[in-house]
């Protein structure tokens, strides 16, 4: 599967120096990978009181997540340009 260019979602940074440059939910600590990995095993509402991260947060990044792996759609042809 090919990486995510996560710096297309709003939802999460990267900062050289905090927490390694890992990509992390915006204005926080906490790796995006903890959270995605911790849905695994346990429900949302159990990750948001576990990690101090809300619903938002984490659909925002599950959205982008979800997008991101949709085939792209091909580009309409014109029938002209044939």
């Amino acid at each position: 599967m090919a990486s995510l260019d996560w710096s297309q979602c709003p939802a999460v940074e990267s900062i050289p120096g905090k927490v390694s440059g890992a990509w992390v939910f915006r204005d926080t600590r906490l790796p995006v990978a903890t959270v995605i990995e911790n849905l695994e095993d346990l429900s949302v509402e159990e990750v948001m009181e576990q990690f101090d991260v809300t619903r938002e947060q984490i659909t925002a990044v599950l959205d982008f997540v979800a997008q991101s792996l949709k085939p792209s759609e091909p580009t309409p042809t014109n029938a002209h340009s044939l």
